[in-house]
């Protein structure tokens, strides 16, 4: 067998202990992060774990779960005028009718930024409003707090639609027959709210949790630790990346995250709402939530499009390649659903990689 590993001892040790820990009825595993999936793909790891082993991502891809709702409101506000300031990932994702790369056309302007900071930058240099497209999970959303904090220019506001990890993954728990054992949590949020949160989850579903990094070997150690504590009815939560993740967090962060952002229900494309997942603004930041400003209620769009399996898909219930889609009318280029767009949308993964690919 071949290993694409720096340590090969090291991985055929982690998978032995997989192998021996993995229950005869078989273990369902779920990650909360596309960068995981792209090192799972990538480096062939399904291939080498037992065939009891079911790794699945879910909800990990905040450009596939931000609704419509929100996307329709930044081409509503582009077409008022404003500038739309988002991610390179946010320009192709499909709204209602139009992505923001269609709006092109129609004389609309919407700029490419690599964080907010550089929609900040945009608004001191132009008159116009800008407004920025704030997208993310628990990694983002410090620095979106922090230039609100900083007292920002006059035409400079967001949309709102960040949103929290740890409920999501709850919500994955109470979907009937969704039978999940355990999860690899996200070592990028995990850098901001450190491990706690994951504690009720773990306590109340009786599920181990353990925060992942991201090279092949991080992988299987996480899946090992899984693996055992299922076998150990141990349910815990653990640290598998103590050298980016502290226990507690990043508490300047977490912080700002509570200065600026209030925790209410959160909508999610494909999964509906989740309570306690999403972030508004609080009062006192209020004149900088675009859709209160310019006085935009979008409403909630077509999350579910007729033959796309990306609900089941961000819900770790099916694979890409179950969908009849997938590779054919859906493709990377020619988008159909949110699943296929992005770099840690896991469609786009597979359609790059493979789920399962033999080394």
């Amino acid at each position: 067998m071949k290993f694409k590993f720096k340590d090969k001892e090291r991985a055929k040790q982690l998978i032995g202990v997989i192998e021996d820990y993995v229950p005869d009825r078989g273990i369902k595993i779920v990650h909360v992060c596309g960068t995981h999936e792209v090192t799972i793909t990538n480096n062939g790891i399904r291939s080498l774990l037992p065939e009891g082993v079911d790794i699945r991502e879910g909800p990990g891809c905040p450009v596939c779960v931000t609704p419509t709702r929100d996307l329709d409101a930044a081409i509503k506000l582009a077409r008022k005028g404003a500038i739309i300031a988002a991610f390179g990932d946010m320009m192709n994702v499909p709204g209602t009718e139009y992505s923001l790369n269609d709006l092109g056309p129609e004389g609309a302007e919407v700029k490419m930024v690599y964080s907010v900071s550089g929609a900040v930058e945009l608004a001191r240099k132009v008159d116009s409003e800008v407004v920025f497209l704030g997208v993310g999970f628990e990694t983002t959303a410090p620095m979106t707090a922090a230039v609100l904090s900083e007292d920002p220019p006059d035409n400079f506001s967001i949309i709102p639609s960040n949103k929290l990890i740890p409920p999501a993954m709850a919500s994955l728990m109470e979907l009937p027959d969704n039978n999940v054992d355990g999860f690899i949590a996200p070592g990028h949020v995990s850098t901001i709210i450190g491990c706690r949160p994951y504690e009720p989850i773990a306590e109340k579903y009786g599920v181990p949790i353990v925060v992942g990094g991201f090279e092949p070997l991080d992988i299987l150690y996480s899946i090992a630790l899984i693996v055992k504590g299922v076998a150990t009815e141990n349910p815990s939560v653990e640290n598998g990346y103590p050298r980016a993740v502290n226990y507690d967090g990043n508490s300047r962060s977490r912080e700002l995250i509570e200065e600026v952002f209030r925790v209410e229900p959160g909508l999610w494309r494909g999964i509906g709402k989740i309570r306690d997942s999403g972030l508004g603004l609080r009062d006192e930041y209020k004149q900088y939530d675009a859709l209160a400003r310019f006085d935009v209620h979008p409403e909630e769009g077509e999350e579910v499009l007729p033959n796309c399996l990306c609900p089941q898909v961000l819900t770790a219930r099916a694979t890409p390649d179950q969908c009849g889609m997938f590779g054919e009318e859906c493709t990377p280029g020619h988008p159909y659903g949110p699943c296929m767009v992005g770099d840690e949308a896991m469609c786009n993964i597979w359609f790059k990689y493979g789920g399962r690919p033999q080394l």
